[in-house]
């Protein structure tokens, strides 16, 4: 027995000494594969630190280096273009007391509808296209009626434009006060303020919060030979905030002839409070130059706008207005009044609305109105 148990602790020592031989070679065999991996991990990164490296000297020789020929520019970065076509529809049903006559009427608040293409054609410098037409919903629907037609460039330097466009006299001034459902908004500019002018060169440049507009009206079929009309202007925007101040320069025609000018500054105050409120006031004073007549007159329009968001779908919107053409006695048209609008707006692109609006003038009839309206919005847009 003695001897049966010694064979058999000899031979459990020899399989532990055979154990160990072959963890001994384990370990070395594991440092082995360690060694050559992180050898290999080395080579690696020296490899990818050489591709960036080429990669580096190659952009910079590229780039020192014109494109070989157009189609690998174009290779590089292909045009943009962006098409929109739009159109809103705005009728409105009402019940108008004007000139000393009472009657119901269905009337347009200015329907149209337009496209406006862009390319761009190389970084920072874009083509632009813009067409827009009136549809008279009053009078059968007409179409045609041009309010847009023109081609512009912009470009680090600034935009240039060419073509019937809105004037600075509107971009800056009047567009912040109107924000109502009516032909006629704002309700004192638009005694002789401009919309749209034809023939005419625009220049805009951005330069931080400021905008800086120019532009002129060359029509040489009537007027002066040179410019018809000068409209300058400055902005300044600054979260919901705007302030402008604009000059205008136009010629006073009759028969064909220039008897004098028309000569307006004007200035506005906008602000965007954030919590449903929006409030804005414009003012314009202008004088009427003219050669013939030895007294000089001038006038003025004072547009006052406000909103308020009462819920998500429905907003209150009131103005007042005051206009002056500077005549005397009963060859004055000068008028004040108020307006009060309700909307509904149950999505994006619709929107309902009720409005009362009433004109005193001071030698005229005056004038009131009940209406309701309802405008559709549609726009599409493509790139390619």
């Amino acid at each position: 027995m003695a001897a049966e148990s010694d064979a058999t602790i000899e031979l459990l020592k020899q399989q532990i000494e055979q154990l160990q031989k072959q963890v001994v070679a384990l370990e070395k065999a594991q440092q082995t594969f360690n060694e050559r991996e992180e050898q290999r991990r080395l080579k690696e990164q020296d490899k990818a630190a050489d591709m960036v490296t080429t990669a580096a000297v190659s952009s910079e020789t590229t780039s020192a280096s014109p494109p070989a020929n157009k189609s690998s520019e174009k290779a590089i970065k292909a045009p943009q273009n962006n098409v929109r076509v739009y159109a809103t529809m705005r009728p409105t049903y009402g019940y108008f007391d004007e000139q000393g006559e009472s009657f119901w009427d269905v009337r347009d608040a200015l329907s149209h509808a337009g496209i406006k293409a862009s390319n761009e054609f190389m970084p920072g410098w874009t083509a632009v296209l813009h067409g827009e037409w009136g549809i008279d919903i009053s009078n059968n629907g007409d179409f045609g009626k041009a309010r847009r037609a023109y081609v512009a460039v912009e470009s680090p330097v600034g935009r240039v434009g060419i073509g019937k466009q809105r004037p600075p006299q509107y971009l800056l001034i009047a567009e912040y006060v109107d924000i109502f459902n009516h032909a006629n908004s704002p309700f004192s500019y638009d005694a002789e303020g401009i919309f749209f002018v034809d023939n005419m060169v625009t220049y805009r440049l951005q330069t931080g919060g400021f905008s800086w507009l120019a532009a002129g009206q060359f029509d040489g079929d009537g007027g002066s030979d040179s410019a018809d009309l000068v409209n300058l202007g400055v902005s300044y925007d600054i979260n919901g905030f705007h302030s402008a101040i604009t000059y205008l320069q136009q010629d006073s025609i009759t028969a064909n002839q220039v008897d004098g000018d028309n000569e307006v500054w004007a200035a506005v105050l906008a602000n965007d409070f954030g919590n449903g409120l929006y409030l804005a006031a414009a003012y314009q004073d202008k004088r009427y130059n003219r050669d013939l007549v030895p007294e000089q007159r001038t006038g003025h329009t004072l547009d006052i706008s406000g909103a308020y968001r009462l819920s998500e779908q429905f907003r209150l919107k009131l103005g007042y207005f005051d206009f002056d053409d500077g005549h005397r006695a009963f060859l004055s048209q000068g008028y004040d009044g108020y307006n009060t609008t309700l909307e509904w707006l149950p999505d994006d692109n619709l929107r309902f609305h009720i409005e009362y609006l009433t004109r005193n003038y001071d030698y005229l009839d005056d004038f009131d109105s009940w209406s309701v309206g309802f405008r559709y919005d549609f726009a599409k847009d493509w790139q390619f």
